[in-house]
């Protein structure tokens, strides 16, 4: 991991942040250009662990790494959430791909697939925080169905910077 500290203005090395996403993020850009890597280290290592205890039998260690994944899969949807969010941000506004998406021969735009995948992630943490409550900010948006709008889509983007701005500003660091 780098030791190098992520700026709003330089929030990954060699890479400036757009002005779409310093506005809506703001002093808390830099926090999420230290979660990037750590969320990918993260996920990255819980599978290598888990598979390596799968792989020698231990259905012991398998049973408590699954319960602990469990517990953090709130947190995992919500820094998923912002991390897509502030890269889709980045570049700009725009619309989504249809729900259900069918696959055609003609290219999606790239911003268009991180749009939609910055709003599929946070309406699985809008689905996440309406079953199990676990909402800070309250006003949850429906999660995501088929039909869907691109209304439907900015409402839980922004219910997802809501969450997470409200808990960096009442547990900073965490």
């Amino acid at each position: 991991m780098s030791t190098r500290k992520p700026s709003p203005d330089e929030p990954w090395p060699g890479w400036v942040a757009g002005e779409a996403a310093q506005d809506v993020y703001g002093k808390h850009l830099a926090r999420i250009g230290q979660l990037i890597p750590a969320v990918l280290y993260a996920h990255v290592m819980d599978r290598q662990g888990l598979a390596a205890a799968y792989t020698a039998g231990r259905q012991d260690v398998v049973d408590a790494q699954v319960a602990s994944l469990a517990m953090e899969c709130r947190d995992d949807l919500l820094e998923v959430a912002v991390a897509l969010d502030a890269l889709a941000l980045c570049h700009g506004y725009g619309s989504y791909l249809p729900r259900p998406y069918q696959e055609t021969s003609i290219p999606v735009p790239t911003d268009v697939e991180l749009r939609t995948d910055a709003s599929d992630v946070a309406g699985e943490l809008a689905r996440h925080d309406r079953q199990y409550g676990t909402s800070t900010t309250g006003d949850v948006p429906a999660a995501l169905e088929d039909g869907c709008t691109d209304s439907d889509r900015d409402a839980v983007r922004a219910y997802a910077r809501r969450e997470w701005i409200t808990r960096q500003e009442r547990w900073p660091g965490i």
